[in-house]
């Protein structure tokens, strides 16, 4: 298979993926599952980047906002773009993990974990504080796992339209 149709068919998955990620976060007020049924939230944090177009006619624009405003990212969707590139927290309580997420190949950068005892003591293991952060790393990735899972669920099946639809009643509201 051609390598650039492969990355493009990626990129058109990632979008969707953030996309539709964006509006379910709106939509649920944050809250999913995971795959042992407990309850988290995820939410859009104040870095987004939204793009559309090809060639020489790719826009993007990228909004950092403190207050957690994205009009400008929004406005983008209503002009046919979609989410780019998106920082994500996860919490579940008393934990919270922060990461940012692009399209193309899901690359994560800059994720946060939540803090790690780091107090030094004579019995700890000296391998302790790696593992347990390894741990916490293991459980990011299994929630956003989960929800991407989700999404696939509903992205490869016959609901996916209405999805659409649904998504599309969402970014013309703003």
């Amino acid at each position: 298979m051609d390598r650039t149709l492969t990355e493009r068919e990626s990129t058109i998955l990632g979008q969707d993926f953030l996309t539709w990620l964006w509006h379910a976060t709106e939509a649920r007020g944050g809250l999913f599952t995971d795959k042992d049924g407990r309850a988290f939230n995820l939410r859009m944090e104040e870095r987004l980047s939204v793009q559309g177009g090809d060639g020489e006619g790719l826009e993007s624009a990228s909004v950092k906002s403190p207050s957690g405003e994205l009009t400008e990212a929004r406005t983008g969707l209503r002009t046919g773009k979609k989410v780019n590139r998106a920082q994500l927290r996860f919490d579940r309580d008393p934990e919270a993990w922060q990461m940012t997420i692009k399209d193309s190949d899901f690359s994560l950068s800059g994720l946060k974990t939540p803090k790690i005892e780091t107090k030094d003591r004579e019995d700890d293991d000296p391998d302790a504080r790696v593992l347990e952060k390894l741990f916490l790393v293991e459980q990011c990735l299994e929630l956003l796992d989960g929800v991407y899972r989700e999404f696939l669920s509903l992205r490869l099946s016959p609901r996916w339209a209405e999805e659409v639809k649904t998504i599309g009643v969402w970014i013309a509201k703003g």
